[in-house]
């Protein structure tokens, strides 16, 4: 396990939208070494970058047409190793985002495997024998090609499946099992691609649908198979790089799969979603003013997944990321201050949403852009400063539009705001690197069953006291020490944690 991951928290950069350069009104990777003191200032020591390689951008860069080239929209091969060498001189890691499921329907595995005649990369994807052969349990498409079959995708039309076979043949007429020679080949081939990268200085990946590999796997037992010989590969090779999984299957992507973490991702009625996004926009979250979220139902998932991974990974905890709508859209602004609270001061590895720090607003009813539908309004440009396009662009059509409000949040309106989401988020990763206890392998322990609120947590000598209520509670204490951080009214007096509505206590006992 690679030691910097103990006290790493992430950067999520969409590049397309973080800052540009060059004026054509796209993100670039010139513009994130121009940032680099940006996201060092914010006390983050590493970076999550989406997809940067050679793409038709039908779903954002999600659909390849070269892994080992980068798009000349955000530059070249040589500026990605420049941002690597800038970053690492700043002390900051960088994972790429690898997209094993699925490529772009231009790639050039693609290309050939769509040809009648039989050739190398025949069974690099999946075709099914005839185009009136389409078992309705697949997404499949056909009479796009002269290959007489249908070709399984794994989202969108334009991002045909990766072959890395069935672990349940149930049409052996054009499924292969998983350890066919072919299949392999596309196992190799994606090990060959993270060689490129992490020998060109990256520091690891962030691995899209990493179970979306092999097919009829409902337990996920042929695919964590392939993920744990490239984690061994790594470990023989690169054991320094880490990997990150969209997974949010702890036991399976850490304890069976090799991921060094796995992110806890928003899917609706779980633990994440309960804390901060559940019910009628967010108003039956835990988080959420009015009182009615449920804290037992979060930590009924979370403690015992965390529970049974803490020793070997880290279950992830994010702000936001590029898939679903930004936080703004739930909670209010002293809500979204307790958020970050939670999540900087909570086990694992915490990864930060670009604009989250500055409250950024998830831009509702957007055209979509690039494959973004609903998502489109999460990806919108960073708001650096009140200039053009806000800081974003000089050009006078930016890819999407900023926010037209006249009290949009940038980076010029908040840094030196001591009431602003910019100042928790950078309190609270400062605390978090100051004490050991709040790193990401510190000990855990609740301290209320979560049946009501407020609730309280452990971890070593820090408690973490929270009411995200809209009611004053007083909570009885055996805890006596100093306050380190608090956010709203808030205080420790005649043995009683006294909390005013929506406030948080940090206190090292």
């Amino acid at each position: 396990m690679p030691n910097w991951l103990n006290d790493a928290v992430f950067y999520e950069i969409y590049p397309q939208s973080f800052y540009d350069s060059n004026g054509d009104g796209i993100g670039d990777i010139e513009g994130i070494i121009q940032k680099l003191d940006y996201v060092k200032g914010l006390g983050c020591n590493a970076i999550w970058l989406n997809p940067v390689y050679d793409s038709p951008f039908m779903d954002a860069g999600y659909d390849v047409r070269d892994y080992k080239k980068v798009a000349p929209r955000y530059g070249t091969n040589e500026d990605l190793v420049r941002l690597f060498e800038a970053a690492h001189a700043k002390g900051i890691r960088i994972l790429l985002d690898l997209v094993p499921g699925h490529t772009s329907d231009q790639h050039p595995w693609f290309l050939e495997a769509k040809k009648a005649a039989e050739n190398e990369y025949t069974n690099r994807y999946i075709f099914t024998k005839t185009v009136w052969d389409a078992p309705p349990e697949y997404r499949m498409m056909c009479g796009l090609c002269e290959r007489d079959g249908n070709y399984m995708v794994n989202y969108f039309s334009s991002q045909p499946a990766l072959n890395y076979g069935f672990y349940d043949v149930t049409h052996p007429e054009w499924q292969l099992p998983s350890d066919h020679p072919d299949c392999q080949k596309t196992v190799d081939a994606i090990k060959d691609i993270m060689r490129f990268w992490m020998d060109k200085g990256a520091d690891g990946f962030r691995v899209d649908m990493a179970d979306s590999l092999v097919k009829n796997d409902d337990e996920k037992i042929a695919t964590a198979k392939i993920w744990r010989s490239v984690r061994e590969m790594m470990d023989a090779e690169y054991p320094d790089c880490a990997m990150v999984s969209e997974w949010c299957s702890p036991e399976r992507s850490i304890n069976n799969a090799g991921f060094h973490m796995d992110f806890y991702l928003d899917h609706y009625g779980n633990g994440y979603s309960r804390l901060f996004r559940f019910g009628e926009w967010g108003d039956l979250a835990v988080f959420n003013k009015n009182g009615k979220g449920n804290l037992k139902a979060f930590t009924d998932e979370y403690l015992p997944n965390y529970n049974r991974t803490k020793e070997n990974g880290y279950i992830c905890f994010i702000t936001n990321n590029h898939d679903m709508p930004r936080v703004t859209a739930y909670l209010d602004k002293q809500a979204i201050k307790l958020v970050n609270a939670f999540i900087f001061t909570m086990p694992g590895v915490p990864f930060l949403y670009y604009g989250d720090e500055i409250g950024m607003r998830y831009q509702k009813e957007l055209v979509s852009k690039e494959g973004g539908y609903s998502r489109t309004g999460s990806r919108t440009p960073m708001q650096w400063n009140s200039g053009k396009n806000l800081g974003f662009s000089e050009s006078d059509e930016p890819y999407l539009p900023v926010d037209r409000n006249a009290d949009a949040p940038t980076v010029e309106n908040q840094k030196d705001d001591p009431d602003s989401i910019y100042r928790v988020v950078t309190d609270m990763i400062a605390l978090r690197h100051k004490y050991a206890d709040l790193h990401g392998n510190g000990e855990l322990e609740f301290m209320t069953d979560g049946s009501s609120l407020p609730f309280a947590y452990r971890r070593g000598d820090m408690v973490m006291y929270f009411n995200p209520t809209g009611e004053y509670f007083e909570i009885d204490t055996r805890y006596n020490g100093d306050v380190v951080y608090k956010i709203g009214q808030a205080e420790i007096a005649d043995g009683k944690i006294k909390m005013q509505p929506q406030s948080f206590l940090l206190v090292n006992a």
